[in-house]
């Protein structure tokens, strides 16, 4: 039970992106071929929210849990590993037509076929965690 609201949060969540279409295959198709703009409207609109609710975390000098101060630390420069990170994350997405969060709700609504995608980001996972150590970061 300690975990129910995160539970009741991840359904409301899956229901309001299955709504949105965001986890459709066909939105994300035309998403890459640049065909439509919903995607993309509901990318920067989440982006946006995120920026606002920081910036207000910020101004209104919100705690943490633990009543420690909101602190966002710095990422490190560093343009060679975002665009080779990024463009195999999206390659990754763009064969297997979902990212890693709506893989698991696209097998809530039944999309069975999506238990091998995650079968295969979790290998990939794996794979990571044995070679971080041996990749230039």
């Amino acid at each position: 039970m300690k975990y129910l609201k995160f539970i009741i949060t991840g359904i409301i969540l899956g229901i309001v992106l299955v709504k949105s279409e965001a986890v459709s295959w066909y939105r994300i198709y035309e998403m890459f071929h640049f065909d439509a703009f919903h995607m993309y409207g509901i990318i920067g609109s989440a982006v946006f929210t995120g920026i606002l609710i920081l910036q207000i975390f910020k101004f209104k000098k919100i705690k943490t849990i633990e009543g420690e101060a909101l602190a966002i630390p710095n990422k490190e420069k560093g343009i060679v590993r975002y665009l080779i990170g990024g463009s195999l994350f999206g390659l990754g997405w763009a064969l297997a037509g979902a990212c890693p969060g709506p893989m698991y709700i696209l097998v809530g609504t039944g999309v069975l076929s999506m238990l091998i995608v995650i079968a295969g980001a979790l290998a990939g996972t794996f794979v990571y965690g044995l070679l971080k150590n041996k990749l230039p970061h």
